[in-house]
């Protein structure tokens, strides 16, 4: 990804980018991989970034349904595997959802905020985050080899409502 679109990618502190931008930055990362973006996981992809939040595997194995009406399980969680193993797409542990990740082309680790109410979730895209966690985890002679950070609680939005 040339430097400018990465900068685009992080120009946006509360990640309101559009869709079609984040598919063409998946795109062009899997070409710059070698990997192979099917057209599947293509379309698995497009609908985790249409969606305003994050989005159930059945919800997705529904809507790929009304397209092609023969999907099946295994088929979106191979393509959600694929995109979560590179880096495209979050899982939500707690809530079992996924998101599209804001940083396509880089491999990072962050903590997402999960609203209870309207089930958005919000990327906090902040480093300091995880590096703190991982050099706790290393002063207690911890090898830590994955994070996932969900803190729950009521968004901006439904706070006002």
């Amino acid at each position: 990804m040339s430097r400018d679109a990465t900068d685009n990618l992080h120009a946006h502190p509360k990640h309101h980018h559009d869709a079609r931008g984040f598919v063409r930055a998946v795109e062009h990362a899997s070409e710059e991989r070698g990997l192979r973006l099917t057209p599947l996981r293509k379309e698995v992809l497009e609908l985790i970034a249409a969606a305003h939040k994050p989005v159930k595997a059945y919800d997705l194995l529904d809507q790929l349904r009304e397209k092609h009406g023969n999907a099946a399980p295994p088929t979106v969680y191979r393509a959600l595997d694929f995109l979560l193993e590179n880096g495209f797409i979050h899982k939500l542990e707690s809530i079992n959802a996924f998101v599209s990740c804001h940083h396509p082309a880089e491999a990072h680790q962050v903590p997402f905020l999960i609203c209870d109410t309207c089930s958005s979730a919000q990327e906090v895209c902040d480093e300091r985050v995880a590096e703190l966690i991982e050099a706790q985890a290393r002063a207690l002679g911890f090898r830590p080899q994955a994070q996932t950070l969900e803190v729950h609680g009521t968004c901006k939005h439904c706070h006002k409502a």
